[in-house]
């Protein structure tokens, strides 16, 4: 009989387990699940009475009762008559027991191997404890305080009903939920101006995942793709990975220019609603010139609608899918991005032909994105979640915003800012002499923030300073005192210069 440990050594696992939001009666049902399936407990352990794991872990008894009877139940504790709880020998049947590992021999030589390096490129950073920062101008991320908790909660709990369970269970294999598409054909797509079939969109896992699958099909070594500069770095990694002719065209205060620089391209990346990272939007007159100039150069325009057109002020400006007569744009979109990115759901709108074909290649990469967040989403939608959470982002984003530039007007009047009209972030220049990295490194250090622009350009080094302030991410109160200890930061290295 295998000896019953004693009150430290259950105190100590209890405090091993992972915890964060857990009850202290799941947080004992993860205690022993992980130290049953480590070998910690072997088989044929007995576990404590149940008074007795109460005492030992100072907590109720029933506490205990109810995580043993759960884990009885589950077959990792099998109950013995006049004699208590032990390790069950069945949970462990068909495992190979823990072994160590084998000694190091020689090592593969990998990077010999590797077709490709994505590490090597430049891509955006941030500090994965970004949130433990008293001052976070970061772009894109969660913003508990504007997160409809209860809203997204009743979604998921109907979407767990009997009936939900065995719709969205089984393996959609290339099908979305049929409901979430009818709900971003008829809720979403309107806002832009965008009508589309069923057949002309398809579901990804954010947008990111629409644009690595567009350039899937369509890109290949010798294709001519135009970006902008500065632009999305991502987008720009995505395309060079697969061809070097990557043509980068520089924006000017209204986004992209339309002019020769575009001939004989055949693909045009484009942010045009709130260009990545200036946030600038292109005017509708220009977006008419783009279109007819694809129509005349015979290019496709991959329009990436990743913020959509949440102005402050005026009526939004259609999508150029909306301006789209010849099926020549592309329209990638997020339903995540106003609610929580860790969501992640975007979709694209296509002409049906290239839509079957992403369906296909989607199949062979994840099959589909999750079916369970695929239907609360359909429900958030339906249930006007989204419309609303929409309503209180605008509200939310600008009078950050405002806040946000007359904290600039009044501490770091030295830096240019561009004009925007809505979105979560704005586009800086710093003075010439100032380098972004280090200021960005050494603000840090006083819990602030910020993202350096020079990744957002291909040229190295950029042709300026800049930094990217997203407000989105950040309580109002925060904003004032940042941007404060942001100008102490710039005062002092500018003294150190």
């Amino acid at each position: 009989m295998t000896q019953r440990p004693g009150p430290a050594i259950w105190r100590a696992l209890l405090a091993r387990g992972g915890g964060g939001d857990a009850s202290l009666q799941g947080r004992i049902r993860e205690m022993l699940v992980s130290a049953i399936l480590d070998g910690t407990l072997p088989p044929d352990t007995p576990v404590p009475s149940s008074r007795e794991m109460a005492e030992h872990l100072g907590v109720a008894r029933n506490t205990v009762v109810l995580a043993y009877q759960q884990l009885r139940d589950d077959g990792y504790l099998e109950a013995r008559e006049r004699s208590g709880y032990y390790v069950s020998r069945a949970i462990l049947a068909g495992r190979a027991l823990p072994s160590p590992p084998p000694p190091p021999g020689e090592q593969l030589d990998w990077e010999r191997r590797l077709c490709v390096l994505p590490r090597a490129q430049r891509s955006i950073t941030k500090p994965a404890n970004w949130q433990q920062y008293p001052h976070p101008f970061l772009y894109g991320q969660f913003d508990p305080a504007l997160f409809p908790t209860a809203e997204w909660r009743e979604c998921c709990i109907k979407a767990l009903s009997v009936m939900g369970i065995r719709e969205w269970a089984p393996d959609q294999i290339t099908r979305d939920d049929e409901t979430l598409v009818q709900q971003i054909r008829t809720r979403v797509l309107p806002r832009r101006g965008v009508w589309a079939g069923a057949d002309e969109l398809i579901v990804t896992v954010g947008a990111q995942h629409a644009l690595y699958m567009v350039a899937d099909l369509l890109v290949r070594r010798g294709t001519r793709v135009a970006i902008e500069e500065p632009g999305y770095p991502d987008a720009r990694n995505i395309f060079l990975l697969r061809t070097p002719q990557v043509e980068s065209v520089p924006v000017d205060a209204f986004g992209l220019p339309v002019d020769s620089r575009l001939a004989g391209v055949d693909y045009v990346y484009v942010t045009p609603s709130h260009q990545c990272p200036t946030g600038v939007t292109m005017p509708i007159e220009r977006r008419r010139a783009l279109l007819a100039m694809a129509d005349s150069e015979d290019f496709v325009v991959i329009e990436d609608d990743y913020e959509t057109e949440n102005r402050f002020d005026g009526e939004p400006i259609p999508a150029l899918k909306s301006l789209d007569r010849s099926e020549r744009v592309i329209y990638i979109g997020s339903l995540s991005k106003s609610l929580a990115p860790g969501l992640r759901i975007g979709y694209v709108v296509a002409a049906a032909p290239l839509i079957a074909e992403l369906r296909a290649l989607r199949r062979l990469m994840l099959r589909h994105p999750s079916a369970l967040v695929q239907r609360a989403f359909a429900l958030f939608l339906s249930l006007g979640h989204h419309d609303a959470q929409m309503r209180r982002l605008a509200v939310a984003q600008r009078e950050r915003f405002e806040v946000l530039m007359d904290a600039m007007r009044a501490h770091l009047p030295q830096c240019a800012v561009a004009p925007v009209s809505g979105g979560g972030s704005c586009w800086a220049r710093l003075p010439d002499e100032m380098s972004a990295v280090a200021l960005a490194q050494s603000a840090a250090e006083r819990g602030v923030l910020i993202e350096p622009g020079d990744v957002f350009f291909r040229a190295s080094p950029p042709p300026g300073s800049y930094v990217r302030l997203g407000y989105q991410s950040i309580p109002a109160a925060s904003i004032v005192p940042g941007i404060e200890a942001l100008a102490g930061v710039m005062a002092e290295l500018q003294r150190r210069a």
